[in-house]
């Protein structure tokens, strides 16, 4: 049951990720002006993937500091490890 639910996630994923299709993202007068600066030798465009690369990273920053926090509280300390002393029998 595991390795289908293994298979059908990761042909899901796949079909996602080849499937992809491309998108324009800008509008049309963003996109003329950034082109038009870029080409004039202007640095407006630095500003414009500083902005790109902040948006970009706020998501995984996000999720990392909850993460974080979600392992600091929940992870388990001063646990007893009671071992027997016969040995395991694996067959």
């Amino acid at each position: 049951m595991k390795s289908s639910k293994f298979f059908l996630s990761l042909l899901v994923f796949g079909l996602l990720v080849f499937v992809a299709i491309n998108a324009n993202a800008q509008c049309a007068m963003c996109t003329a002006t950034v082109e038009s600066s870029n080409a004039s030798g202007n640095n407006a465009t630095n500003g414009l993937n500083n902005g790109i690369m902040y948006l970009l990273a706020a998501p995984y920053l996000a999720v990392a500091i909850v993460g974080y926090i979600w392992y600091k509280k929940y992870r388990k300390k001063d646990i007893p490890m009671e071992m027997r002393n016969e040995k395991l029998h694996l067959n």
